[in-house]
């Protein structure tokens, strides 16, 4: 096993960064032909996923998470820690903070227009963190 750490600046906010080029470049370097790529944010308020990466989809997504787990409600997170941060914990529970993606001939195994995508759901801009695990 091979440990490699992708370093990204967000926005915060919802912020959505495609990350597949990074991978892509990891598989590369490790020269990895076959195996699974163990993905895991640092964090409690980000969270990985796939998605088809196009400006439409993104603010899609975006929309999506202000609806269902909404900025400014009453959450208790927020009354007990005195901050504005609720709905981003929530958010990356639903979608989790880790994701594991197999790797055939050298390949990332995903679809013709799906990426990785690293989403920050923080109310600041930050340096994330992820954590990638090569299994081979």
């Amino acid at each position: 096993m091979k440990t490699n750490y992708i370093r990204i600046k967000t926005a915060g906010n919802n912020d959505i960064i495609n990350i597949t080029p990074y991978l892509e470049e990891i598989l590369e370097e490790e020269k990895i032909r076959d195996g699974i790529l163990f993905l895991s944010v640092i964090g409690s308020t980000a969270a990985l996923t796939t998605v088809e990466y196009e400006s439409g989809l993104v603010e899609d997504l975006k929309s999506l998470f202000d609806k269902i787990v909404p900025y400014g409600k009453d959450w208790q997170h927020n009354f007990t820690w005195n901050d504005d941060n609720a709905h981003s914990h929530l958010r990356s529970s639903l979608l989790k903070t880790n994701l594991f993606v197999s790797v055939t001939d050298g390949k990332l195994d995903l679809g013709t227009w799906q990426q990785v995508a690293l989403i920050d759901f923080d109310t600041r801009p930050r340096e994330r963190k992820v954590v990638v695990k090569i299994i081979v």
